[in-house]
């Protein structure tokens, strides 16, 4: 039974493509059902793959091969919290190095034009820190950075 909530992600052809680098890429992802086109549609033919289900570290999904017409940006976001400066340096790479775009404060998009905020654990107690003057420093670190460097946010914190 489908979920009752479920993201749906507009692809351009590339849907299962996506959907299995995710799958490849993130804990607790998978490939799910595939559904071919029964007709020709603007976007494609009779028996191209329409829709892809998938999950993205738990969270339920649906590619859709729509077309050219509508392009992802960065008002929409997957925020993936990590534990360590290893499972961030994974992910980050991952993302960029297979095609995709580096950004700053921990964003970066994959080469489907999707937003991901790959943010350590360690600098969300950073800035949440009761000492404003450390949050303060750990924040201003964080601006400056592309991929987040728990390291220089942690001495930051520490002033």
């Amino acid at each position: 039974m489908a979920p009752k909530n479920t993201i749906c992600l507009w692809f351009n052809g590339t849907a299962l493509e996506a959907a299995q680098f995710y799958a490849r890429t993130f804990p607790d992802s998978a490939v799910g059902s595939i559904l071919r086109a029964p007709g020709d549609y603007p976007a494609g033919k009779e028996g191209d793959v329409l829709t892809v289900e998938f999950t993205v570290m738990g969270i339920p999904c649906i590619g859709l091969n729509g077309g050219p017409e509508f392009q992802h940006s960065e008002a929409f976001s997957f925020q993936v919290a990590t534990d360590d400066q290893a499972e961030t340096d994974r992910l980050w790479n991952a993302l960029i190095s297979n095609g995709g775009q580096a950004s700053v404060c921990g964003w970066c998009k994959d080469r489907w034009g999707i937003s991901w905020q790959i943010t350590p654990r360690a600098l969300l107690d950073a800035i949440a820190d009761p000492d404003r003057a450390a949050a303060q420093r750990a924040f201003e670190a964080m601006m400056g950075m592309g991929k987040i460097e728990i390291a220089g946010i942690e001495a930051a914190r520490r002033g």
